[in-house]
């Protein structure tokens, strides 16, 4: 069973590394620890280990079904029903979307991202301290 600390923890589940290095060094800040995962079973593996306030997932990763953001979507709200889900598509799909937000997605984003909004939403659901 995962355990909950008072350390924020934000894990963030993308295929493309790229985009994994960019949300980690943006979203890591004192006393928020960020973990990444590169796929589902990664990520899965992640969250029985540790408890997360937020995990920020590509829906379309590169295994077999392409939906896989969404397969851990509702891995997260049905394991983890307090944890905050930021989704995230680079296929600008109306239908992904839809999808996503009927499972539980907090927050949806098409990539490109615009960091200073996501930042400022992750903000907002309470992982970084009011200044």
């Amino acid at each position: 069973m995962a355990t909950i600390t008072e350390t924020k923890k934000i894990l963030i589940v993308d295929d493309d590394p790229v985009v994994v290095l960019n949300l980690s060094s943006s979203l890591r800040q004192p006393g928020v620890e960020v973990v990444t995962a590169g796929k589902l079973e990664s990520a899965e593996a992640a969250l029985d280990k540790y408890f997360f306030d937020l995990v920020v997932a590509d829906i379309r990763m590169s295994g077999v079904l392409g939906v896989e953001g969404l397969e851990l979507l509702s891995y997260v709200k049905k394991n983890s029903p307090k944890t905050k889900v930021i989704v995230l598509s680079g296929s600008g799909s109306e239908d992904l979307r839809k999808k996503a937000l009927e499972r539980g997605a907090d927050q949806y984003y098409d990539k490109p991202i615009d960091i200073a909004d996501l930042m400022h939403r992750v903000k907002e659901m309470g992982i970084y301290s009011v200044k």
